[in-house]
């Protein structure tokens, strides 16, 4: 495993790797803001190896113990421990990328501030695709700084702009800065949402069986 992705998931759950199929950790991280200053009080990563469910530690023993009821109850009971009764774990394909597609570089980094307003609530700098003939944004990147090591990419791309390639382009672009600068870059999409999985697999971040959840 890369060491960057190892360094992020210890810190950000609160340990890796597991060394059973199932685990629940306490991390301190579930009552600290993230990234976008909202808790997350559980985040689970799942890999074909095993799964860490990452709570605050002050509750860790009662989610172990909904845990021996197997998935489906603590998936159901879950929610309601952590106070959001109405929510669920929601899953998400969970990528990285060591090596990113060898596209061009068809946006420009600019503060946060002087972004569209989808791009704002990232903060520092964004990637911004642009039309080259009426300076019209097309398409952007943000960033999701959740630790040292794991940087997570979101991108958007205006409805007009579609299908041009401008979305694979700016994420395989920004994973490079965030090579660049020791962390690995992290793509998560619905599993439902084909056309985020197709952006995703042409920059160079491939389906590998591994699963995020979170509820906040």
């Amino acid at each position: 495993m890369d060491r960057r992705l190892l360094h992020h998931l210890a810190a950000w759950l609160g340990q890796w790797p597991t060394g059973r199929q199932f685990q629940v950790v306490g991390s301190s991280r579930r009552s600290e803001p993230g990234w976008d200053g909202v808790v997350c009080a559980a985040v689970s990563v799942a890999s074909p190896a095993g799964e860490i469910l990452s709570v605050a530690p002050d509750i860790t023993a009662d989610v172990r113990r909904l845990a021996r009821g197997g998935p489906e109850h603590l998936a159901i009971y879950l929610p309601a421990l952590l106070g959001f009764p109405q929510q669920h774990l929601t899953p998400a394909v969970f990528r990285w990328c060591e090596r990113p597609a060898e596209l061009p570089e068809l946006g420009e980094w600019t503060p946060a501030d002087d972004a569209p307003p989808w791009l704002k609530v990232f903060g520092g700098e964004v990637l911004v695709s642009r039309d080259p003939t009426t300076g019209e944004h097309q398409a952007g990147v943000g960033i999701k700084r959740h630790s040292r090591h794991g940087h997570e990419i979101a991108v958007v791309t205006a409805a007009a702009a579609q299908g041009r390639g401008l979305g694979r382009a700016l994420v395989a672009q920004a994973a490079r800065r965030i090579l660049d600068e020791d962390a690995i870059p992290l793509y998560l999409n619905d599993a439902a949402n084909e056309a985020s999985a197709r952006v995703a697999v042409a920059a160079g971040f491939p389906d590998q069986g591994w699963v995020f959840r979170n509820l906040r």
